[in-house]
């Protein structure tokens, strides 16, 4: 039986990466809830009463009022995404759009 040979000298660990850049826009902190379907995604703000939605490259943010969103579901057909609540559903163009 022979001798085990010596380890070989691990390898310096790369530094990590760092999280990937806030799509949404400045002002707004950590979001509530956030997700992403279909090649849309969207970030929740409860503070700001924000909801903020990406769809093909454009961003767009909206006023929730009192709305708590939860998640969202997209239909199949034309009428967009719906966002569920404590309330219900909310259709995304019920929302006022605002910046």
């Amino acid at each position: 039986m022979e001798p085990m040979k010596p380890m070989r000298p691990m390898k310096p660990m790369e530094p990590m990466q760092t999280a990937a850049k806030d799509w949404w826009p400045e002002g707004l902190h950590s979001p509530a809830s956030s997700g992403s379907q279909n090649g849309m995604r969207y970030a929740y703000f409860a503070a700001e009463r924000r909801l903020v939605v990406e769809r093909d490259g454009a961003v767009a943010q909206y006023d929730t009022g009192e709305h708590r969103i939860e998640g969202v579901a997209q239909s199949a057909g034309s009428d967009g995404p719906k966002f569920s609540s404590r309330d219900g559903e909310i259709a995304l163009d019920s929302l006022k759009k605002v910046a």
